[in-house]
């Protein structure tokens, strides 16, 4: 069974029952998954940003776009239009195949991992996660990274608040802090 068939068989029923929701529309769902790396030593190191992109590029399984500064930072040394980042927008079942392996695999890899804190699903329901390095991942072979990164993945639902948006993810499986 695929994920996307779980969350339709077994979550989507189980956060019916939970809320009591006459209309299965009203459940939330999962709109999108964006995973994003900032790279502040991108300015003194150019080619940091191409072996970010390669390493996002495996983690999401889709090509990573470099994001660019929207204004000159005189304090970071970082001027207008200077590469700064790399991020993936994911859609579809390449994000149902990253959601799983995120919940079943990464976060299980986590040292000490006793949860998610409550905190990182916002007011509108959607779940923000940061990774401190990006070894976490099945896909990234130590021996072959140059730096240790840190990933932040933001989980986009269209649930209205965050007690709707923390029962959804706990159905789908993520564990948060008793």
């Amino acid at each position: 069974m695929s994920f996307k068939e779980f969350i339709k068989t077994e979550v989507r029923p189980a956060v019916m029952k939970e809320m009591s929701l006459k209309n299965q529309f009203e459940v939330p769902n999962v709109v999108k998954v964006v995973l994003n790396v900032g790279a502040g030593e991108a300015v003194s190191n150019k080619g940091s940003i191409a072996k970010i992109q390669e390493q996002l590029g495996m983690i999401a399984g889709q090509k990573a776009v470099v994001t660019k500064a929207r204004r000159s930072v005189s304090a970071f040394k970082i001027r207008q239009g200077l590469p700064i980042g790399v991020k993936v927008t994911l859609r579809g079942e390449r994000m149902y195949s990253f959601l799983h392996k995120m919940i079943t695999i990464v976060l299980p890899r986590l040292r000490d991992f006793r949860g998610i804190d409550h905190s990182c699903v916002d007011g509108h329901g959607n779940l923000n996660v940061g990774f401190t390095e990006q070894t976490l991942f099945p896909e990234i072979e130590y021996d072959k990274i140059d730096k240790l990164r840190g990933l932040q993945v933001t989980v986009v639902t269209t649930a209205r608040n965050h007690a709707k948006g923390k029962l959804f993810f706990e159905k789908l499986g993520v564990l948060f802090k008793k």
